[in-house]
């Protein structure tokens, strides 16, 4: 016969179990397991012709046989051990060249289910099968780093010598500005002001960013460039001055009527004397060895879907036409060496042609012309593996609005694989992370990017859940907030479209230099810094809720990634009031213990750096999820209700049996956190706790 049942999302306690008769449970679904970790794949990132073997988890005594899904093919798994209570089974594979896609059925006595990367399901959905990718490996190092979004400007001012000068050019019809007074918030337009943060500011602070706990520093753009966001790239070649070391500084600013950059003499000698560019390239090498010296690990920001109307190939603004040793940019001259790496509308407009394709239509960005420039895709590969490679040795790229490069799908993920190759062979260990919004999965088949910043699988899902708010503070949704069954659906649906090697490794954020900070978003309010003021985004935050979202971060799969000042407390709605300078002196201390604390717990914990995830009990507001491997099993619950609650969470689902003891390790409230040690004795199998309003608690079975 067939038993007709609706296998959704499992989110509550005993939520899903099947019986046939009155008595003797026939298929406990909350018992089988699998994945693409090592404690289930091995190896977990194999080579072509590797030979592989692949385990399955069920209750024991539970079930009569488990199958392999390939394609057409079924393989019977053999059982092969059994601890405490569950039975394993596996198979042997050898993997070839292909990806190999697989799901699992599973039968007992006249039942049967389908197991893939969403769990148990009535049918096969192939959507949702688990994939091997021979040949792809991401760096051991990044999986489960800590990194440390550094937005260089606004982090620490070491060198008061290199600070861009009030009217030093012309940026977007007005002069710049030299920020004096470093508290201040950034105004509307603030992509003109530059408060004097620099790489020195980052070695005079690399101690405490050490002590922190930091694996690795990213980096938004360090190349020169005239905003302060430095996405509008003016030389790849070249660590900016104004972050880096002047030491030839001659000329004049521009008068109070000038806003042509051609009379900006002190800012050309600054960004064009090769004394100033190679002292700067050399502050960045040195900072990269003292990172290293320390175990950490730098990575760059490249801007190579456009570059900015100030760059030497365009020279829109003419800063290079009169510099010796630069060739005409292709604004300038028909004759250009760089023509090609434009688009213009217009063939019969020189000198001087402004016709050229802008990103978006924003001129301040010229589009860059891969596909008819193979002299382009040669400089630009050539600058990837430049500061992969000695003497700066960087540790790789994220790459900035990655899938919009180029101008068709097919010819970006060719370009993608060109970029790979070349950062590769220069650097085997370097990472390729990009920005992407959406689906990923067509890149990350091992030949493109390793990874990408975790919108989707992360940042998203959880600020829904715990705000209520869009990622900009642009709107509430009320039936988000708090609701479980959303969120781990959201989060099986997304994580399933990263292979395991780069979920390990993919960018997990709260807060970055495009969205607004998260300790805003707790305060459920809608609004930006034009509407409302920068005062208000520090209004009715809520540090109970930041630290709950602190607690997931560093307990979900993926590379826990802080931007910087978020540690400390900073508030901010999006771009440009989420740029605010590091508060130091006034930072919040008891949030940089706490995430310090937390990093502390994350890194002695192997399962939080590469083991399983299992999401464990749901309800209205209330979450809990184990991470495991091996001997380590880890629980972490979150009650983001203004009442009390009580729980029983199902730690045999992780392998923790009667008996045992789990040791709280961490609790979170609104009034601040503890990390006294408080033992628990397993009973039912389960673990029974009661969380304080607006909290977060992490669990480990004891040894």
């Amino acid at each position: 016969m067939e038993l007709k049942i609706k296998l959704s999302e499992m989110t509550r306690v005993n939520k899903m179990r099947l019986y046939m008769g009155s008595m003797r449970p026939v298929l406990n679904l909350d018992a089988l397991f699998s994945d693409c970790t090592e404690a289930y794949v091995n190896p977990s990132q194999p080579m072509p012709g590797d030979k592989v073997v692949i385990r399955f988890r069920t209750l024991k005594n539970n079930v009569d046989h488990v199958y392999l899904l390939h394609g057409e093919e079924s393989i019977e798994l053999s059982m092969v051990s059994s601890q405490g209570s569950f039975d394993y089974y596996a198979t042997e594979i050898t993997v070839g060249e292909e990806m190999f896609c697989y799901c699992f059925r599973i039968i007992s006595g006249k039942m049967q289910c389908y197991y893939n990367q969403r769990g148990p399901m009535k049918n096969r959905e192939p959507y949702y099968d688990f994939r091997l990718i021979p040949g792809y490996r991401t760096p051991d190092w990044a999986k489960g780093a800590v990194f440390y979004q550094i937005f260089v400007d606004r982090f620490y001012n070491g060198d008061t010598s290199n600070d861009p000068l009030d009217r030093e050019y012309s940026y977007i019809g007005e002069g710049i500005a030299r920020v004096k007074d470093w508290n201040k918030y950034p105004a509307a337009m603030g992509v003109r002001e530059f408060y004097g943060g620099d790489l020195q500011g980052v070695m005079d602070k690399l101690d405490y960013l050490q002590n922190l706990g930091v694996d690795v520093i990213y980096f938004n753009p360090l190349f020169v460039s005239p905003s302060n966001h430095k996405y509008d790239i003016q030389d790849y070649d070249y660590i900016d001055p104004h972050i880096g070391k002047i030491v030839k500084d001659e000329g004049e600013t521009l008068a109070e009527w000038d806003n042509d950059n051609s009379h900006a003499s002190r800012y050309i000698m600054r960004v064009t004397d090769k004394e100033n560019l190679e002292a700067s390239n050399e502050l960045f090498r040195q900072l990269v060895e003292e990172a290293h010296k320390r175990g950490m690990r730098v990575i760059l920001d490249g801007v190579f879907n456009h570059c900015g109307s100030f760059n030497k190939w365009l020279d829109r603004e003419r800063i290079y036409e009169q510099q010796e040793g630069y060739e005409k940019g292709a604004y300038v001259s028909a004759d250009s060496p760089y023509r090609t790496f434009f688009q213009f509308n217009d063939q019969n407009k020189w000198p001087y042609n402004t016709s050229y394709d802008g990103w978006w239509g924003h001129d301040t960005l010229p589009k860059l012309n891969y596909e008819d420039s193979p002299a382009l895709v040669e400089d630009i590969l050539r600058v990837a593996k430049k500061w992969v490679s000695a003497p700066y040795n960087a540790d790789g790229w994220r790459l900035d609005v990655a899938a919009d490069l180029g101008h068709s799908n097919e010819y970006n993920h060719q370009f993608w694989q060109k970029f790979r190759d070349a950062v590769k062979e220069a650097n085997p260990e370097a990472i390729v992370l990009a920005e992407h919004y959406g689906d990923p999965e067509s890149w990350l088949h091992g030949k493109e990017w390793d990874t990408v910043m975790n919108y989707d699988a992360f940042m998203e899902p959880i600020t829904w859940f715990l705000t209520g708010m869009e990622k900009h503070s642009d709107e509430f949704r009320g039936d988000l907030l708090g609701n479980a069954d959303s969120f781990f659906a959201a989060m099986s649906h997304h994580m399933s479209r990263l292979p395991m090697q780069s979920l390990q490794v993919a960018m997990n954020e709260l807060s970055n230099h495009d969205h607004s900070r998260f300790l805003t978003r707790t305060n459920r309010r809608v609004g930006r810094v034009a509407s409302l003021g920068p005062e208000a985004a520090n209004q009715n935050i809520n540090k109970g809720t930041f630290r709950e979202a602190v607690v997931m971060q560093m307990t979900w799969p993926g590379a826990p990634t802080i931007y910087y000042g978020d540690e400390a407390g900073l508030c901010g709605w999006t771009d440009p009031d989420n740029r605010r300078s590091y508060p130091w002196g006034r930072e919040d201390m008891e949030l940089i213990e706490f995430h310090r604390d937390m990093i502390k717990i994350h890194k002695e914990n192997k399962a939080l750096l590469r083991g399983s995830y299992k999401p464990l009990f749901g309800s209205h507001k209330v979450i809990a999820y184990g991470r495991f491997l091996g001997d380590n099993q880890v629980v972490i619950a979150v009650n983001n209700n203004y009442d009390e609650t009580e729980l029983e969470i199902p730690v045999w689902e992780i392998g923790v049996e009667n008996g045992s003891l789990m040791e709280q390790l961490m609790l979170t409230t609104e009034g601040g956190y503890n990390i006294g040690r408080a033992d628990y004795m397993i009973g039912n199998r389960v673990l029974h706790v009661t969380l304080p309003p607006v909290s977060a608690a992490v669990y480990r079975r004891k040894m």
